[in-house]
């Protein structure tokens, strides 16, 4: 931003009395400290990773996504601590001396890297306790929901295992993995809810959360829900794609699982010249030539085919028993 458009800025922040900016970008600490001066302390100056960082601290409620999200904070924070004491910066000592704003400046660092090493062996004990637990689980298919915020996997899943898991209309409602034994005609297999994904996500959380997304990796099938009443639906699947990429989980059978059908039939009447059949046909043909083996459409609130993607899924469980226990005729009559 140049000086002309902080001007601008600066000028509706006064008219309409503004006490948060918030930057859709990761602002770097002198940015901050910069952005602060030019508006004399008079407003917040959030950055997108700093607004993330409170929402999933908000969400969190289990030890893990708590010590998660503090972890992702306080890396946050590290770089930051010296604009948080320049009013004691300008303190001087005496001749030759630093003020005793640099040296809080040093306590607090101190402070802040020894709780960061203290959550990190705390969330690597938390790891160990998963790891054990997902070796007790026995050798059943993992079947993993996967997308961005808020497209409704929660509210998927509870309909999928007839659980009460909290799914409410908002961002990252979801912050823990959960995982539920779910039998369709006998055939019993491991369901998980994992953490939405997002655009731009800040990589202090992608580092905090990679132990929550072994579930991801672990999983044999993926269920890649997306939200196709969003009008940006299409750039959630590349970011779920990405993501999914640096998770080195893109080699696994994926089922795309299009939600909330409902919405956009009453979308598509008030504005499209196509029908709603056309519509679900032409992305049906488009991304079944692309990445996913099998393309479904539904409404998980509504329960709109539900049927077709429980058939669908028992197919494709029943083909990862018989590839994981090759020489047994029935495997999944042994659970």
């Amino acid at each position: 931003m140049g000086k002309g458009k902080l001007d601008e800025i600066l000028t509706y922040v006064i008219e309409y009395e503004v006490d948060i900016i918030i930057f859709d970008e990761e602002l770097s600490p002198s940015q901050v400290k910069n952005l602060e001066r030019f508006f004399e302390e008079k407003v917040k100056i959030l950055d997108r990773s700093n607004l993330i960082l409170d929402i999933f601290a908000a969400r969190a409620q289990t030890s893990q996504a708590k010590a998660q999200v503090e972890l992702a904070q306080l890396e946050y924070t590290l770089p930051r601590l010296t604009r948080m004491w320049t009013h004691l910066s300008r303190q001087k000592g005496g001749i030759g001396m630093r003020g005793p704003g640099e040296r809080e400046i040093e306590t607090d660092r101190r402070i802040v890297r020894d709780n960061i090493a203290l959550l990190k062996k705390k969330l690597a004990k938390i790891d160990q306790q998963n790891e054990t637990r997902r070796k007790a689980r026995g050798e059943k298919i993992r079947v993993a929901l996967v997308g961005y915020t808020n497209v409704g996997k929660s509210t998927l899943m509870n309909l999928l295992s007839d659980s009460e898991i909290l799914a409410e209309n908002k961002l990252f409602a979801t912050l823990d993995t959960t995982v539920r034994k779910v039998v369709i005609d006998t055939v019993p297999f491991l369901l998980s809810d994992t953490v939405g994904f997002i655009r731009k996500l800040p990589h202090h959380l992608v580092e905090s959360f990679k132990s929550t997304l072994d579930e991801v990796r672990e999983a044999d099938i993926l269920l890649h829900v997306v939200d196709i009443s969003h009008e940006l639906f299409e750039q959630q699947i590349e970011v779920v794609n990405k993501t999914l990429k640096e998770l080195q989980a893109t080699d696994k059978t994926t089922i795309l699982v299009f939600n909330k059908i409902d919405l956009l039939k009453d979308k598509l009447d008030e504005f499209s010249e196509k029908s709603f059949e056309e519509t679900l046909s032409d992305l049906k043909k488009s991304y079944v030539k692309g990445f996913a083996k099998q393309v479904l459409f539904i409404s998980a609130q509504n329960k709109i085919n539900i049927a077709e993607l429980r058939k669908t899924l028992l197919i494709e469980v029943k083909k990862a028993y018989k590839e994981m226990y090759p020489h047994k005729p029935n495997p999944f009559s042994y659970f």
